[in-house]
């Protein structure tokens, strides 16, 4: 298979609409791929927290329609990153959205882990509680969001629902970016799974991004990784490479789901 992280550029001088429309034309700069990926929050940014409120949308508002249109022009699995989603009682949240080559919406995932020691997203956003995956044409796509790299846990879930690929749209600070790249390989060598973790660019609400999106093999491999500005990455694969390190080296056999808690004992 092939896939694309468009890795953009998120910057408080552009307004959303105006990176709507350009995020629109690289989709369609990417026909023929089988998935593309875009970052986290990048209509409003996700560091932009001024910006929340007048950016905040629901399912039918001008992202999700566009992001279907430009999945459904380019006939691409797209993966739109995710949108400050407004729910119908008013809660906010950090929400990914996936759309199949007809522009339909196929999955929802909102962010579990809300980062900011009870501020920014933890403090202002509701937090998701839902374990999701999508069956595609290409594999078992599961679905995560920048902070949850930091919570094994989430992505064994993942795994145990049938995850053969993860997307992991982010907005990681570049002060981090060495704990990113730890991850990035920790999680796809750990679940023996193709990791792709498209992240932002530029800089917003006083934030410089990582960048340095990649694509991680089952192996831990880096099939390739972005530099810091704007860019997209693109890399052919082979989903049966999934199988085939599972069944090598089947780690994940040898679980043990249920480890009693110690027995403490009085001296």
């Amino acid at each position: 298979m092939r896939a694309s992280l468009v890795q953009l550029s998120v910057r408080s001088s552009e307004s959303p609409a105006q990176r709507r429309d350009r995020a629109a034309a690289l989709i369609l700069g990417r026909a023929g791929d089988d998935l593309v990926v875009l970052p986290e929050m990048w209509t409003v940014g996700a560091w932009d927290f001024d910006a929340w409120d007048a950016g905040a949308e629901d399912l039918g508002g001008p992202t999700a329609t566009a992001m279907s249109g430009a999945a459904r022009a380019a006939g691409v699995w797209l993966h739109a990153g995710s949108i400050l989603e407004r729910d119908a009682d008013g809660t906010l949240y950090n929400t990914a959205l996936v759309f199949d080559r007809n522009g339909d919406l196929r999955a929802r995932y909102r962010k579990i882990h809300r980062y900011g020691f009870d501020t920014g997203e933890a403090a202002a956003l509701g937090a998701g509680h839902e374990i999701v995956t999508v069956p595609t044409d290409f594999g078992v796509l599961g679905l995560a969001i920048c902070y949850d790299l930091r919570f094994p846990e989430l992505f064994r879930r993942l795994i145990d629902a049938g995850a053969e690929i993860v997307a992991v749209p982010a907005a990681w600070p570049a002060a981090r970016l060495e704990h990113l790249r730890l991850f990035t390989r920790t999680r796809a060598v750990e679940e023996q799974v193709f990791l792709l973790a498209c992240v932002a660019a530029g800089a917003h609400g006083g934030m410089v991004q990582a960048g340095h999106s990649a694509i991680v093999d089952p192996w831990g491999t880096v099939l390739c990784e972005a530099g810091d500005g704007e860019q997209t990455l693109t890399a052919e694969f082979d989903m049966q490479d999934v199988t085939s390190h599972r069944t090598r080296l089947p780690v994940l056999r040898d679980r043990v789901l249920a480890v009693p808690a110690p027995v403490l004992r009085a001296c």
